[in-house]
């Protein structure tokens, strides 16, 4: 089974027994914790992800972290489990697709906005709720600014890209005028 295959089914295992349990919030944090501790030591990593250390011993290793994060529940089970199997490195990918359930789950979206000058804060919210009504859907957004589109916007919800920026009007009109 491949690394995505196989990190696609802890996802939805755990994501079904956190919403049997109610605890989707925590188990997102719980994975969050972890997460930003693999991410701030390397070494931590490569060990974990090591296939020359045993089984038992990355077991013990994240039992005693899971003791020190306070993580428990669903999170801790998973991670247990993860660690006998030596399956830790299948982690990051879990937790992406765990959170895209979860979003589903809570109908949520994510667009990145890009703009060639910073959008004022109330222009932002503005633009947040126009997009939560276009959507039917919360969304969250994050911003970007990227002075070579010349000015517009251009906003990308999951897969489709809304282009209405100055730098793509002006790239179209330039091809017209090269065809006629």
């Amino acid at each position: 089974m491949s690394t995505r295959a196989s990190a696609a089914r802890y996802a939805r295992a755990l994501f079904d027994v956190a919403l049997q349990e109610r605890v989707l919030e925590q188990a997102d944090t719980d994975l969050t914790t972890f997460s930003d501790l693999l991410q701030r030591h390397d070494d931590l990593t490569r060990a974990l992800n090591n296939p020359v250390v045993p089984a038992p011993k990355k077991r013990a290793l994240v039992q005693e972290l899971l003791a020190r994060l306070s993580v428990s529940g669903p999170v801790a089970k998973l991670l247990l489990r993860l660690a006998e199997r030596d399956r830790l490195s299948v982690f990051p990918d879990m937790v992406g697709l765990f959170r895209q359930r979860l979003m589903e789950h809570q109908q949520v979206v994510q667009a990145e906005v890009t703009t060639a000058q910073p959008l004022a804060p109330e222009r932002q919210a503005e633009l947040q709720q126009q997009l939560a009504r276009v959507t039917g859907r919360r969304v969250t957004m994050t911003t970007k600014v990227d002075p070579e589109i010349i000015g517009g916007i251009i906003t990308k919800i999951g897969t489709i890209v809304y282009d209405g920026s100055v730098a793509s009007q002006l790239t179209r009109m330039r091809e017209r005028l090269v065809t006629r």
